[in-house]
């Protein structure tokens, strides 16, 4: 009695009909552990460089935002009250998204002197405040 790839396959010989079947379990399993391997190696690689691509765009915002205040403070004699302003004075085409958050939070810090005021510097919402005094520290 003949296969049914014998019948579609009438050229091959009987024993080819009978090796032709498909994989094994086994078989199938090796690839499937294999790739999972693989995946295991690339994904976290894949990840950090992604974070590590948003950590760079987050860095060049804030100097594009910090190198707007400081021509604002050199054109104007004083910071702006708001990140607004260096958009509405054309100093910034629009606020920087931040890339971490994926919103235009920015945290504004104010002058040491407090004879002045208005944003000094900002700093990304997500990342933690800098502190001098390291008592209250864990």
């Amino acid at each position: 009695m003949r296969t049914a790839l014998a019948r579609l396959c009438p050229a091959l010989p009987a024993g080819a009909a009978r090796k032709a079947r498909g994989f094994t379990l086994i078989e199938l399993m090796v690839v499937m552990v294999l790739i999972a391997v693989l995946l295991t190696i690339a994904v976290p690689r894949y990840f950090g460089t992604v974070d590590n691509g948003r950590l760079a765009v987050q860095r060049q915002n804030l100097a594009a935002i910090r190198d707007a205040i400081d021509k604002y403070y050199g054109d104007q004699g004083k910071y702006p009250e708001v990140l607004q302003d260096l958009v509405d004075k054309r100093y910034l085409r629009e606020i920087p998204v931040d890339p971490v958050t994926d919103h235009r939070d920015w945290v504004a810090i104010a002058p040491a002197d407090t004879k002045q005021t208005g944003i000094y510097d900002v700093r990304s919402a997500k990342a933690p405040p800098r502190t001098e005094d390291k008592t209250n520290a864990p």
